[in-house]
């Protein structure tokens, strides 16, 4: 099995689906997310960078998805579990953002689910009452495999400021992805206590 790809993006398709990835002189092509796409278009060229992947095997085609951390790729994993998500999906979900997802699920937010590509109402309740409770918001890790240290304007139970001022906006009847948001928003700003991200994110939801 193929668990991870190091080489040199060869190639981006112009929608953004998959990449080339030169390994050693071998160009493996790779399903990718939008996201992912943005951010190897932004490598420098020349530009080491690895991909961990899934490996679909079919009976005509063997597939390989790839994504940047082995946070993205274990939620991708968790995605394909669900009844009506295959591969396709699950990158059209990730390409939503992992944390945005994970809090999507959490809070039952089905209506942003569903604003991913190919995935419709019944599929996104299936998915929030299949993973929801298996998904942890506060689980992420770098790309490298280590715990995720949080960075300037992430919410996750390492944040308390943050985190409690997207559950009082929650409790006030926002989306909790919509919260999340906002609070990053406030965060990037230069709030940093729970009342002053509170208030900066109610202006931004405004």
């Amino acid at each position: 099995m193929i668990a991870s790809l190091r080489g040199f993006v060869e190639e981006i398709a112009g929608d953004g689906s998959s990449a080339v990835l030169d390994v050693g002189g071998v160009g493996y092509e790779v399903n990718i997310d939008t996201r992912t796409a943005a951010q190897l278009s932004a490598l420098a060229e020349g530009e080491e960078v690895r991909l961990y992947t899934y490996l679909q095997v079919r009976e005509d085609a063997m597939v390989l998805f790839g994504f940047l951390s082995r946070d993205e790729l274990q939620l991708f994993k968790k995605l394909i579990t669900v009844s009506g998500i295959g591969p396709k999906g699950g990158l059209s979900l990730i390409s939503m953002g992992a944390d945005e997802l994970r809090f999507a699920i959490a809070s039952g937010d089905t209506k942003m689910i569903s604003h991913a590509p190919g995935i419709g109402k019944r599929t996104a309740e299936r998915l929030v009452l299949e993973l929801k409770d298996k998904i942890d918001v506060s689980a992420s890790v770098g790309p490298d495999g280590s715990p995720y240290a949080p960075q300037d304007g992430d919410v996750s139970a390492a944040d308390p400021a943050a985190s409690d001022a997207a559950q009082a906006l929650a409790a006030l009847g926002y989306s909790m992805s919509d919260a999340v948001r906002a609070v990053k928003q406030a965060k990037s700003e230069g709030s940093e206590d729970t009342e002053s991200l509170l208030k900066a994110a109610l202006k931004y939801l405004a």
